[in-house]
């Protein structure tokens, strides 16, 4: 199995070179390190690791964090803060570049090993999830031949060929959108902006930031309600 490729960002050259040694220990490839943020990104953008440990206070102009946001918009890299300052302002910043984990020093060598692991795991997940979502929305057929609109949805490990006509309503639900027909739903990890996109646009109609509903299948508008078949 292939070894895991980590980026070390760390301005501490003492605590940089154990993080090194740690690391290589636990079966991990180190393919670089840098004290600056304006480093981080060159390097990260230069190696392409896996995963990239970024202490958040950093020397120079380019902090620990703004350096992670620029890696995660240009590379969608993984990143795991290393950190000695644990305060709310901080840890508010921190949160909206979507780090992978969070780890105070001092730490020890077992939490430095969960961290990375969990994170390239939950990396992984999301990848596959993704890839799986953008596969199935291009099976979504708008064909001007005569045959009717169909989306594709994953039930039980399979792919479920439904047309647009049969669909009553879709419904969100968090991180996913529930596609409900007469006999059947389907819950996919999509987004109602992206279902919207994909169905007919003189057959649906948003009614709600949760609700989208088929057009002709409405009974009755009453006040709030909607009343479909």
């Amino acid at each position: 199995m292939s070894k895991n490729n980590i980026l070390i960002i760390e301005d501490e050259a003492i605590v940089s070179k154990d993080i090194q040694q740690s690391l290589k220990k636990l079966g991990y490839n180190v393919v670089g390190s840098a004290a600056m943020g304006e480093k981080a990104v060159e390097l990260a953008n230069e190696t392409k690791p896996d995963l990239v440990l970024m202490d958040i206070m950093l020397k120079g102009e380019m902090s620990g964090i703004e350096a992670a946001e620029q890696i995660r918009e240009q590379l969608k890299i993984p990143v795991i803060y290393l950190t000695a300052y644990a305060d709310e302002n901080t840890l508010a910043k921190a949160k909206v570049t979507e780090p992978y984990g969070y780890i105070i020093k001092p730490f020890k060598e077992i939490d430095l090993h969960t961290s990375i692991e969990m994170a390239l795991y939950k990396h992984a997940k999301e990848r596959e999830v993704i890839k799986e979502r953008d596969f199935l929305y291009s099976l979504v057929e708008k064909s001007g031949s005569g045959e009717e609109p169909v989306i594709f949805v994953k039930s039980n490990s399979r792919l479920v060929k439904v047309e647009t006509k049969n669909i009553l309503f879709v419904e969100a639900l968090k991180d996913y959108v529930v596609i409900n027909t007469g006999e059947a739903k389907y819950t996919i990890h999509s987004t109602m902006k992206d279902i919207e996109k994909k169905l007919p646009e003189s057959e649906f109609q948003r009614i709600h930031r949760s609700y989208i509903v088929r057009i002709d299948k409405i009974l009755t508008i009453e006040q709030d309600n909607v009343v479909i078949e």
